[in-house]
């Protein structure tokens, strides 16, 4: 595999994902949801502090830290493809190992640059792409955009024994985290590599 068409892969993947971004950003307010496959699958946009799948670090020093291992994971996953390449792997660890380093580069810029260049979203308006006024953050502290929700099934009424899965209400959503084309990219690559790549990290 050519390094030209690795590059070609991660930017391509690396695209798409920041279009569908910026679309959701410049066209929906937050906690607005557009049904996909009825309530199966909607398109439902919420912003967090940049960790996967919706979850989030506290405070502005834990989503600066969480940044600036992302940025680290990246370079060390960005010179670990360098190594597969040189070493001849074959083709399908390298485009699972770049489909990681492509979803983790789409949250980054999130984190990275959107406090900087957009707006502030709010539950009653939509964000401007480089408003007048500035942005609403600084520079790594963005927050990312999540957009995919596959609430499959409710349980309402389950028993307060079960802990965590019964909530505070009562009630149980399978599957409930809202998420982003980056994270599916990472989710996608980590299944993928250990169902049909395994022998070669052994």
């Amino acid at each position: 595999m050519k390094r030209k068409h690795i590059a070609l892969l991660i930017v391509g993947l690396l695209v798409f994902d920041q279009i569908v971004k910026l679309w959701i950003k410049t066209h929906m307010t937050l906690g607005e949801s557009i049904p996909v496959f009825g309530d199966w699958f909607q398109i439902y946009f919420i912003e967090n502090e940049g960790a996967a799948w919706g979850m989030s670090l506290g405070g502005p020093h834990g989503k600066l830290i969480l940044s600036l291992f992302r940025i680290a994971a990246v370079t060390a996953i960005g010179l670990f493809i360098n190594h597969l390449w040189k070493r001849r792997a074959p083709a399908g660890v390298i485009v699972g190992i770049s489909l990681v380093l492509a979803g983790a580069l789409g949250n980054i810029i999130d984190s990275a640059f959107y406090g900087l260049v957009f707006s502030e979203s709010t539950y009653s308006t939509v964000a401007s792409l480089f408003p007048p006024g500035g942005g609403y953050g600084t520079f790594l502290h963005g927050k990312v955009v999540d957009m995919l929700y596959f609430p499959l099934f409710t349980v309402h009424d389950m028993p307060g024994w079960l802990g965590w899965l019964s909530g505070s209400d009562g009630v149980f959503t399978f599957f409930a985290p809202v998420f982003n084309i980056a994270d599916s990219y990472i989710s996608i690559a980590v299944f993928y590599l250990a169902i049909f790549q395994y022998k070669y990290f052994k």
